[in-house]
């Protein structure tokens, strides 16, 4: 047998077996959430199979990568090609979850995100939601404050030069362009209550936004907290964020 045919040998299994390792481990990994919602298992369940299918994938594009070194050495271009198509699965489901790792190590173990840590807007349509929730409504001190201001210190009141009735239905228009559901939304208050739904496992998170006068201007507060879970992730520090740049975005459309 000359050195080609066992090239290939080798090949071929490893390009098939890597690759095919790799289309489960991304199913494995969409279905995590989904599977979850649906009742299939419980959230740590859910957690798990997104873990390990994220180490397997590694091991299949490994394999599969191998596979098509080892076509090449074989001059088997659509072996390669196929040992190059799981390693690229792999990698789908690798890099995606190597950032999240990496905010993970970065972002605070907080799950409540405010521009005014002294005195939070309060939930009030959202309130008897929030009671029955792991992470209750309450704001967590200054311990929380002091955490926030350290990792997330861009995260100020919006400041605008409008009326605050003017000013709230900026805030109402960019909450809805951030297709958040509404609560409520209450203009003599100055208050709109949101509630976010992330993608993957459809977590709940809920959002109290306070318009308030400043001057011959407003103030614009928002809140964002997590309903389960300790960590975020950073996330409702990004839909704070999110928020902030759609109003001023709002603001300049509307002053043109």
């Amino acid at each position: 047998m000359d050195q080609h045919a066992r090239a290939y040998r080798i090949a071929s299994p490893l390009a098939w077996a890597g690759t095919g390792a790799a289309i489960a481990c991304v199913a494995a990994a969409v279905a995590s959430g989904p599977g979850y919602q649906a009742g299939l298992w419980p959230l740590s369940t859910g957690f798990v199979i997104l873990r390990w299918s994220v180490y397997a994938a590694a091991f299949a594009g490994a394999m599969a990568i191998a596979g098509g070194v080892c076509a090449i050495a074989a001059r088997r271009v659509p072996v390669a090609l196929v040992g190059v198509a799981g390693a690229v699965l792999a990698l789908v489901l690798i890099v995606p979850s190597w950032e999240l790792q990496k905010q993970a190590v970065q972002a605070p173990r907080i799950h409540d995100i405010t521009t005014d840590t002294e005195n939070p807007p309060r939930f009030v349509a959202l309130l008897e939601v929030r009671e029955k929730t792991s992470n209750g409504p309450e704001y967590g001190g200054e311990k929380i404050a002091r955490e926030q201001k350290s990792a997330y210190p861009d995260i100020q009141p919006a400041l605008l030069d409008a009326p605050p009735a003017r000013a709230f239905e900026r805030a109402l228009a960019a909450a809805r362009s951030l297709e958040w559901e509404i609560m409520a939304a209450a203009p003599a208050e100055g208050r709109i209550e949101a509630t976010d739904t992330t993608r993957w496992f459809r977590f709940k998170d809920d959002v109290v936004i306070r318009v308030s006068a400043d001057g011959a201007g407003s103030r614009v507060d928002i809140r964002s907290k997590s309903r389960l879970g300790r960590g975020d992730l950073g996330t409702n520090a990004q839909r704070v964020r999110g928020f902030l740049r759609a109003l001023n975005a709002g603001g300049a459309a509307a002053n043109r």
